[in-house]
């Protein structure tokens, strides 16, 4: 999920955001009685900046440069005319100037009262990890709903059906997800919960009918639909902070699939295993739903978010889950294109390295977290902005280094684990991390705002590759190509763009 990254959560799941600074309030003074004793004095300041150099002590032990107090004092709407009219200075910069010689410096090190927000559940990051890749078992129980005896571009019958299905759900729940965000950022939960309670249905209805357009079995199609189900109540689940639930849910279809590995199992039981997955999501999704609605007031300042921010996440989504399928099925269609479609494929290794990199998607948003909260902390023990952007420099291909060595790391535990299944080569490899690593770093730059960039650079990754797959190319070098260019473009992006001070802000 994208969309802004949630600051420190609690328990209720409420959300919340980043106080701004605001200039301190001026402290009263008790009235004087009207007739005060002769030895009283009245407390008064010789000179009012001493005052003003108390109540901001904080921040002007922390400023670097007498410019970003200047900078704090216009931004609270101290004009020039105020500085000469309250502390008799001519202007606000001769004002910052003599508070930053004022105050002494406590530089560096932060402030207690502006704590760094970008804390985040390791534990809960690793449940998250869960939810991505558990519903993958899933194929294990309704792969005999795909008719494998009959094949449609190297693929059993109807599986195009649900690639097509989980294309449309990963885009629209996407741009969802972004709006259900957008709701809890200005703290409005019963709207966001409104807008999954439309959005959710709304998206596997959408889905269900790409997939019947396609065509296929009728089981295969009905498959297809549960998934869609699934994906809308998954998306509600973990908008609103309930990924325990959602691993609730997947635990019949994750035993259900254990046993299937070990025995047979008829088709029948293996249906009502997915079937009671599914309802209890949609029914924890629902429940949650209800308790928003009845639970949140409504507000009485109306507010309206434009939908069409929200094409930009759409389109992401799409660009995605693209790239991702080609990773997977890339090979298998590549081989049908040779073929004339007659056959399926061989085995190919990607199983094991997409059970990986959905594993890795826990740690990938921890790693988000943890790059910005170190941002953050350079932010506030860098003396010049060159050290800033040599040090966020580091940090983002330090947090990238480690994302892509756990991909790698998880690849191998699971080639292991898999029966039969073939290691991957060197080129196989790097165009998985290529894949994760631009995955990673378009996440990145979608939490600072910049989803256009992304999901163009993605979209064009994706149509690239599409058209290449289609015309019987390489699926390999085509995802080299691909993904390598657009790894170096969001990394040519970020770069310049995050070592900014004021995207950290």
């Amino acid at each position: 999920m994208s969309g802004p990254l949630r600051l420190v959560e609690d328990e209720g799941g409420s959300e919340r955001t980043m106080q701004l600074r605001t200039l301190p309030l001026k402290r009263r003074r008790p009235t004087p009685s009207a007739q005060p004793e002769p030895e009283e004095q009245l407390d008064l300041s010789a000179d009012p900046l001493d005052e003003l150099a108390e109540r901001l002590h904080d921040i002007c032990a922390d400023a670097v440069h007498p410019y970003e107090i200047a900078a704090f004092l216009e931004s609270d709407g101290l004009s020039d005319e105020q500085a000469a009219l309250l502390y008799g200075r001519p202007d606000s910069f001769t004002l910052a100037e003599e508070l930053f010689e004022k105050v002494e410096r406590r530089y560096p090190g932060p402030s207690s009262e502006f704590a760094n927000p970008w804390r985040a559940d390791p534990w809960r990051c690793v449940v998250r990890g869960l939810v991505f890749a558990l519903p993958g078992l899933g194929y294990l129980l309704g792969a005999n709903l795909f008719a494998a005896t009959r094949m449609r571009f190297g693929l059993p019958s109807g599986m195009l059906a649900l690639s097509v299905a989980t294309l449309v759900s990963w885009g629209f729940n996407q741009a969802l997800a972004h709006r259900s965000y957008r709701w809890l950022g200005r703290l409005r939960r019963r709207e966001a919960a409104i807008c999954l309670a439309l959005g959710a249905p709304l998206g596997a209805l959408v889905a269900s009918a790409a997939a019947y357009v396609v065509g296929g079995p009728l089981g295969a199609l009905f498959f297809a639909a549960g998934q869609s189900l699934y994906l809308g109540a998954a998306t509600v689940l973990l908008v609103l902070g309930r990924e325990k639930f959602l691993l609730l849910a997947l635990v019949p279809a994750s035993v259900g699939a254990g046993v299937v590995l070990a025995a047979d199992v008829p088709q029948v039981v293996r249906t009502v295993v997915l079937l009671v997955s599914l309802v209890l999501a949609v029914g924890l999704a629902a429940r949650e739903l209800l308790f928003c609605i009845r639970g949140g007031e409504k507000e009485s300042v109306e507010l309206k978010l434009p939908i069409r921010q929200e094409v930009p996440h759409l389109l992401f989504g799409l660009a995605c889950g693209t790239l991702t399928l080609i990773a997977g099925l890339g090979e298998t269609i590549h081989q049908a294109v040779q073929t004339g479609a007659a056959h399926g494929a061989k085995a190919t290794p990607t199983g094991p390295a997409m059970i990986a990199l959905t594993l890795s998607l826990g740690l990938a948003e921890w790693l988000l977290f943890r790059y910005r909260a170190m941002a953050v902390a350079a932010l506030r023990t860098s003396h010049t902005s060159g050290q800033f952007t040599r040090r966020t420099g580091g940090i983002l291909l330090g947090c990238l280094f480690i994302y892509l060595t756990t991909v790698a790391a998880l690849d191998a535990a699971t080639t292991v684990l898999w029966p039969g299944a073939p290691a991957l080569g060197v080129p196989q490899l790097g165009a998985m991390l290529l894949l994760g690593g631009s995955l990673w770093l378009a996440l990145l730059l979608n939490a600072f705002g910049f989803s256009w960039s992304t999901a163009l650079i993605c979209l064009a990754a994706a149509g690239a590759e599409s058209a290449g797959l289609l015309t019987g190319a390489d699926p390999i070098v085509l995802q080299l190509i691909g993904c390598g260019a657009a790894a170096l473009l969001l990394t040519a992006i970020a770069g310049p763009a995050l070592g900014r001070t004021t995207q950290h802000r």
